[in-house]
């Protein structure tokens, strides 16, 4: 399978070292310094593209993709109000995209746990509040994670009496909180803890490295390179 890597980061290169080792060839890297290179003859000799950029141009470079008729996996966060427009546009151009804010095996387990358990939990939320926590490194650019994002609007499909989520401690009830800490080094950790008076219950992820997202994400284009439509990581590791 032939990839194009649009972005070349810390997380590209760690995509192109397992692609390679999975034995697929990188014919086109994407950075700041060369966008001149991301154009349609050079994405037309890749079977697929992957992407992780930044929220302010991953819709553009996604978009691009699809013009050109090539699968794209994005794991680029922080721009979810245009995800479902991306969606549409993908639709009309009878394309191949699958977006994820997290690609390992781990933490997508890791979402169906919290979907159970805010089910379970419905019944009892006037007796424990629920709250978020995750914590990153550094450099990463979004507060909170799109990790985060995802276990939050989890939460929110099922405990109705939250309305948002918030990046803050907040005391009103309507109110999610996401508490995000950036401390190095730290690849990744979530927590989501529903307190009461009585106890505690928690579930954790935590990241060791980021070769599980890595992994996850050529996983994600070996999964969608000759396939339609518009897909998740749940089509990808057989989830429900």
């Amino acid at each position: 399978m032939r990839i194009a890597l649009i972005g070349y980061g810390k997380m590209g290169q760690l995509i192109e070292k397992i692609a390679i080792e999975r034995g697929h060839e990188i014919i086109l890297r994407i950075h700041i310094d060369n966008t001149s290179e991301f154009t349609r003859n050079n994405l037309q000799e890749a079977d697929v593209a992957i992407e992780f950029t930044g929220p302010e141009s991953a819709y553009e470079n996604i978009k691009k993709c699809l013009d050109y008729n090539l699968p794209v996996v994005s794991g680029s966060t922080g721009w979810n109000d245009k995800i479902e427009l991306i969606k549409t546009y993908c639709k009309e151009k009878n394309g191949s995209f699958l977006h994820a804010s997290n690609f390992s095996i781990g933490v997508n387990i890791f979402f169906e746990v919290n979907k159970l358990l805010a089910k379970l939990m419905a019944s009892y939320s006037n007796t424990y509040k629920v709250s978020l926590k995750e914590i990153h490194h550094t450099q990463k650019k979004d507060a909170p994670s799109g990790t985060a994002v995802t276990l939050a609007e989890q939460i929110l499909e099922h405990i109705k009496e939250k309305k948002r989520w918030v990046n803050e401690y907040s005391d009103l009830s309507q109110d999610l909180s996401i508490i995000s800490e950036r401390v190095d080094p730290a690849p990744g950790t979530h927590l989501v803890k529903y307190s009461s008076e009585i106890d505690d219950i928690e579930i954790i992820h935590t990241a060791h490295n980021r070769e599980g997202f890595a992994m996850g994400a050529v996983q994600a284009a070996e999964y969608i390179h000759d396939k339609k439509g518009i897909f998740t990581m749940q089509d990808v590791l057989k989830i429900n």
